[in-house]
C-alpha cells in the first residue's frame, strides 16, 4: 500500500492536485481550513451587523426599561415566552436596515458634527466648569456597556435620520384633492334614527345551576385564577430598630464639622466675560468697546472668536488659572487685559458674590442628624454581622436572629405584588424583598440582601400556595351575577339582530321599535368632528353610524343602558362648498404630516427589503441562556 502511495505521489496527476490545493490555500487562507466558524451575528443589514454581545447589551437595557414600567423584575424565560426577544430583535433589524439604507444613498454626517453633538449632551458636563468632560463621557459609556465607537455610530445614525426626515418633510404638500376628501370625510352630516333594545324586550334568564357556574368558571379560568401566595419569615436590619439606642456626643458633632468644614463654606463666586484676543492692538479695541457698553458677543463675533462666559462660578471653575486669578482680583464692571496661560484675553467682571464661612451652630442640626445616621448605620451593620456570624457557624434563621437580638416576623399569605388574600396592599414590603422571596423555592432562605440606605433583610419561604381557582362557594354570588349578565347580553343581541333584520327587509323603524314598546329618537346633523358630543349613542354606535350607507341599518352595544342600539341612517348631507375651500388649505399641512408619518412607518420595511436584512432569532435566544421552544424551532426551520 505504501509503495502505491509513493508511486502516485510521483505521478503528474498528484502534481496537478497538489498545485490546486496550494492555490486554494493562497486564495482562501490556510487558517480557515482548520478553524470552526462560530456564528456571532444576530442581525445583518448590508455592511452593518449586530453581534451577540451587542444584542445582549440592547436586551439588558430594553428589559430594564420594561421592569421599571412594570415595577417588578422579569426573568429572561418569561420575557422570551411573551416574545419580548422578537420585539427587541425586530427593533434592531429596523434600526440597522434604515442606517444601512441611509449610508447607501450617501447621507453621512461629518465627524466634526458628531463630536459637536456629543459635547452638547448635559450628562457629560462637569458640574463645576459646565463643560464637556471626556472622563465623565467614558464612565457613562462604561456604565451602559457601550463602546465609544458604538455610541458615536448611534449618534451619527440619529443625525442622519433627522437630516433625511427634514429633507422629506420640507415641501411635502399633499394634493388639494386629498385635502378635499379629508374635509368631506370629516364634515359630512348624517341624520340617524335609533332605539334601544333593553332588558324588558326579552325574557330574563333563570338563575344558573352549579354545573353551569362551574363551566362558566372554567371558561373564564385565567381571569378568575388567584395568584400564587407565599407565607414568609423575614428578619430586618434597619435604622428604625436601633433609633432609640443611638447617642451622639459633642465630640462626634465637632469631628463631623471639622471634616466637612471646607465643603460647607461657600466660596466667593464671580460672573465675567472673557474675549480671546490675537494681539495687544485687538485687546485694546475690545476693551474700549466693552467700556462703551457694547455686547461682548457682538464684539467677539466681529473678530471671529467665541466669548467665554462664566456665570456665578468659583475661581476653581476657571479653565485659565491666570485669567481666574485676575478676574477674582478685579472690582465689579472693571475691564482688564490679561496674558493668560492659554493666550491674551480681555476680561470684564459683571458680578461678585462674596463667600461665606459657616459656623458650627448654623449647621449643628444637620451635622447631628448625619452623625445619628452614621452611628445607626454602624449599629445596623453590627447586627447583620452578628446574624451572619451565627448563621455561618451553623445556626438556622431563627437561632441566628435570636443571637443577634433581632426579631423574626411572619408575613402572609402574600402575592408577588405585595397584596394579601383580600387584595389589600401590605405595608412595609419593598420590591426587592418580594422579588427575592418569589425566586426562592418552598423552604428556601436568602442571604443578607441589601435594600439601600443602610437597610437589609433575610427572607425565608415557609409555605407556597399555588395559583388556583377559588372555591365555587366563595364566588357563587358575583359569578352568578356575571353569568346572568352574559346570558342577558346574548339574548338582547339575538333579539336586536331579529329586529334589525325586519328593518333591513323594509319595515319601518318606528313600527319595529313600537313592537317591543320602545320609541325611536332622531339625531340630526351628526358629523365625525362632533363625535359623541351630547348624543345618545355609545362610542361603538357612533362608529357604526358612519360605517354604513344611506338607509343602512346598524347595531351597537350601549353599555350605559345595558342595551343594544338599533339605528338607521336616514340621509347623508355633504358639507357646503363655499367655506370648505379655506378648510382644505388649512388641513393640508396636517394631512402632510400624516402622510409623512405613514411614510416613516413604512420606511424600515422598505429598507429591510432593499438591504436584504437577515436575522437569527434562535441565536439571539441562545445568547440569553434561553432554549428555543420546540414549536419555535420548527417555525424557524420553515
Amino acid at each position: 500500500m505504501l509503495a502505491l502511495i509513493r508511486a502516485f505521489a510521483k505521478s503528474w496527476v498528484a502534481a496537478v492536485l497538489i498545485g490546486l490545493l496550494i492555490v486554494s490555500f493562497a486564495v482562501f487562507g490556510v487558517g480557515d481550513v482548520f478553524k470552526t466558524r462560530v456564528p456571532n451575528e444576530v442581525v445583518a443589514a448590508g455592511s452593518r451587523v449586530v453581534t451577540v454581545e451587542e444584542f445582549r447589551s440592547e436586551w439588558d437595557r430594553a428589559k430594564q426599561n420594561l421592569e421599571q414600567q412594570n415595577g417588578q423584575q422579569i426573568s429572561n424565560e418569561l420575557a422570551v415566552e411573551n416574545r419580548f426577544d422578537t420585539r427587541v430583535l425586530e427593533m434592531l433589524a429596523d434600526r440597522e436596515a434604515m442606517a444601512a439604507l441611509i449610508e447607501k444613498i450617501g447621507l453621512r454626517p461629518s465627524d466634526t458634527l458628531i463630536t459637536r453633538e456629543i459635547e452638547k449632551i448635559p450628562a457629560f458636563f462637569d458640574q463645576v466648569s459646565g463643560r464637556f468632560d471626556k472622563r465623565l463621557y467614558e464612565e457613562a459609556l462604561a456604565r451602559n456597556k457601550l463602546t465609544a465607537a458604538r455610541f458615536e455610530q448611534s449618534v451619527r445614525d440619529d443625525i442622519a435620520q433627522s437630516h433625511l426626515a427634514a429633507g422629506l418633510v420640507d415641501g411635502l404638500r399633499p394634493p388639494r384633492a386629498y385635502g378635499a376628501l379629508a374635509v368631506v370625510f370629516a364634515t359630512e352630516a348624517r341624520d340617524v334614527s335609533i332605539f334601544d333594545v333593553g332588558r324588558g324586550a326579552v325574557e330574563p334568564p333563570k338563575p344558573p345551576t352549579d354545573a353551569q357556574l362551574t363551566a362558566f368558571m372554567q371558561a373564564n379560568a385565567e381571569r378568575l385564577m388567584r395568584p400564587e401566595f407565599r407565607v414568609l419569615s423575614v428578619v430586618r436590619f434597619s435604622s428604625a430598630q436601633v433609633a432609640g439606642q443611638v447617642k451622639v456626643s459633642e465630640a462626634d458633632i465637632r469631628k463631623q464639622f471639622d471634616f466637612r468644614k471646607e465643603s460647607l463654606n461657600r466660596p466667593e463666586t464671580r460672573s465675567f466675560v472673557q474675549i480671546p484676543a490675537r494681539d495687544a492692538s485687538a485687546a485694546r479695541s475690545f476693551a474700549d468697546r466693552l467700556a462703551r457698553g457694547e455686547d461682548p458677543a457682538a464684539i467677539a463675533r466681529t473678530a471671529g472668536v467665541e466669548p467665554v462666559l462664566y456665570a456665578d462660578k468659583p475661581r476653581t471653575a476657571v479653565v485659565d488659572v491666570k485669567v481666574g486669578a485676575a478676574a477674582f482680583s478685579m472690582a465689579k464692571d472693571e475691564i482688564r487685559t490679561v496674558q493668560g496661560d492659554l493666550g491674551l484675553a480681555v476680561v470684564k467682571v459683571t458680578g461678585v458674590t462674596p463667600g461665606r464661612i459657616v459656623t458650627l451652630e448654623e449647621v449643628r442640626p444637620m451635622l447631628e442628624a448625619e452623625a445619628r445616621k452614621t452611628a445607626a448605620a454602624e449599629k445596623v451593620y453590627a447586627l447583620s454581622q452578628a446574624y451572619d456570624d451565627a448563621h455561618t457557624a451553623g445556626a438556622n434563621m431563627d437561632e441566628a436572629a435570636r443571637k443577634a437580638g433581632v426579631p423574626v416576623v411572619t408575613l402572609g399569605p402574600l402575592a408577588e405584588q405585595g397584596i394579601d388574600s383580600t387584595g389589600r396592599p401590605v405595608a412595609g414590603l419593598s420590591a426587592r424583598l418580594m422579588q427575592t422571596a418569589f425566586r426562592l423555592p418552598e423552604g428556601g432562605e436568602s442571604q443578607i440582601e441589601e435594600e439601600g440606605q443602610g437597610e437589609s433583610f433575610v427572607v425565608r419561604v415557609d409555605k407556597v400556595i399555588p395559583r388556583a381557582l377559588p372555591p365555587l362557594s366563595e364566588v357563587r354570588q358575583p359569578l352568578a351575577q356575571a353569568w346572568m349578565n352574559q346570558e342577558m347580553a346574548k339574548r338582547l343581541r339575538a333579539k336586536a339582530e331579529s329586529l334589525a333584520e325586519r328593518v333591513r327587509r323594509g319595515e319601518d323603524l318606528t313600527a319595529v321599535a313600537a313592537s317591543i314598546g320602545a320609541r325611536t329618537e332622531r339625531l340630526t346633523g351628526l358629523t365625525r368632528q362632533g363625535a359623541a358630543e351630547g348624543v345618545a349613542l355609545s362610542q361603538e354606535g357612533y362608529a357604526q353610524a358612519f360605517g354604513v350607507a344611506s338607509k343602512g341599518v346598524f347595531l351597537a352595544a350601549n353599555p350605559a343602558a345595558f342595551a343594544v342600539t338599533i339605528g338607521q341612517v336616514e340621509s347623508i348631507s355633504p358639507p357646503p362648498a363655499a367655506p370648505n375651500a379655506r378648510t382644505v388649505e388649512q388641513v393640508r399641512p396636517q394631512l402632510g404630516m400624516t402622510l409623512f408619518s405613514e411614510i416613516g412607518a413604512q420606511m424600515p420595511r422598505y429598507a429591510r427589503i432593499v438591504m436584504k436584512v437577515r436575522t437569527e432569532p434562535e441565536l439571539a435566544r441562545q445568547s440569553l441562556g434561553v432554549e428555543t421552544p420546540a414549536a419555535g424551532k420548527e417555525a424557524a426551520g420553515k
